[in-house]
């Protein structure tokens, strides 16, 4: 494993894409440190602000908090990152394989336009998870985002595959301009939600505000929701599917596109 602790957090954000697997497993520790990260426009090294123990593996344990600190993991491919603190912007963007945990929270752009793998996040995140940069045409296009607390504005912005789950509020315009995918939203979201959307699935296991745009069309317990209820439990977040529970009432729309998706809303058994 390599071990990398933050000195003392940057004053201005530092850009530090070399902080991934691919890019250290081959490197001996000397190589490693030298690696260039850049505060601002100037150029610095990895060992300017971190301490760098261990050498030639395609585990990291990032310990301090690097809030400040933007593209941790960009377009990793394997190995795993853990986190042991905050995370900066544009954690796991492009990803396409392996896996990155963090203990607290993660700020915007988490797992932008990502095509594989697992992040997971103790805290809360915040907005365009899994989202599509600005003029770009697709955001996820596969992996899993599992959020334990709140996520921000524009959760899943133009997704095309893969799924996001998200345990705390979500903030407005989740899915906006959704394409395909899931989003599981244990405790609802603001408002907006499914604008635009156009494919895919947005399971709200709470009440949420929905646009005029979507209309009801049944009340029934999706079999493929039963497959997702499986994967998510194994990464520590459930959610019901058993027909004694309750079932969920389903929404189409957005009719103002006009789109094909749908917003599944949890009702339990014993709902009035």
């Amino acid at each position: 494993m390599i071990t990398l602790t933050l000195k003392e957090p940057p004053s201005v954000p530092l850009e530090a894409e070399v902080l991934s697997p691919d890019v250290m497993a081959p490197l001996a520790n000397d190589a490693i440190r030298a690696l260039p990260v850049y505060l601002g426009k100037r150029q610095r090294r990895v060992d300017d602000f971190f301490t760098v123990e261990g050498a030639a593996s395609d585990e990291l344990e990032i310990r301090g908090d690097v809030g400040r600190v933007k593209w941790i993991g960009r377009g990793m491919t394997r190995g795993r990152i853990t986190l042991v603190g905050n995370a900066g912007m544009h954690l796991g963007a492009y990803m396409k394989g392996g896996t990155i945990e963090v203990s607290g929270n993660a700020s915007d752009w988490l797992g932008a336009e990502m095509s594989g793998g697992l992040i997971k996040i103790g805290g809360n995140a915040g907005g365009q998870v899994g989202a599509a940069y600005r003029g770009s045409l697709a955001g996820m296009t596969s992996g899993t985002i599992v959020i334990e607390g709140t996520a921000g504005l524009e959760v899943g912005m133009r997704m095309k595959r893969g799924i996001i789950a998200v345990g705390g509020l979500v903030r407005d315009f989740a899915g906006l301009q959704m394409k395909g995918g899931t989003i599981v939203m244990r405790s609802g979201a603001e408002l907006r939600t499914g604008a635009w959307m156009v494919r895919g699935t947005i399971v709200s296991l709470t009440p949420i505000p929905l646009l005029p745009t979507f209309t009801y069309t049944s009340t029934y317990n999706p079999t493929f929701l039963r497959l997702y209820a499986k994967h998510l439990e194994t990464l520590g977040f459930a959610i019901p599917f058993e027909d004694g529970d309750g079932a969920y009432l389903r929404f189409t729309g957005d009719a103002a596109v006009p789109g094909k998706g749908e917003i599944l809303v949890w009702k339990a058994a014993h709902q009035s």
